[in-house]
């Protein structure tokens, strides 16, 4: 359905990852998501949700073409919430739309929902 994304991880899998190649971190999360992981007991774990939100993103958009740092996640008091960069920017405004996202993580998966919403006008000051 258009407009929706999904995304499912094994935890385990991306602490594989990250073991065998370390890099990829930086290649697949901004700064801001690995400081915030890495303020986790399980860094993996949060990092598994946040990859499966920019998987859920893209889906929702229809990208084919995207660098997962075009997706950024960002925690505050009211929860996750998403800010776009490059191709995912230039997707969204071509749509009229922003991404709202919804992370879950147990022991084992780590998962994500995307729904595009419309877009709120950005008001002039």
């Amino acid at each position: 359905m258009p407009g929706i994304g999904l995304d499912l991880l094994e935890i385990d899998r991306m602490e594989r990852a990250l073991e065998r190649r370390p890099l990829i971190a930086e290649r697949l999360f901004t700064d801001l998501e690995r400081a915030y992981a890495s303020r986790r007991a399980r860094p993996a774990q949060h990092l598994a949700a946040r990859f499966c939100a920019k998987e859920a993103v893209a889906k929702a958009l229809g990208l084919t073409s995207w660098s997962h740092r075009d997706v950024e996640v960002v925690s505050d008091q009211e929860g996750p919430r998403v800010r776009l960069a490059g191709a995912a920017a230039r997707r969204a405004g071509q749509l009229g739309v922003a991404p709202a996202v919804s992370l879950t993580h147990d022991r084992m998966t780590a998962g994500a929902v995307a729904v595009l919403t419309p877009a709120r006008p950005r008001s002039s000051r």
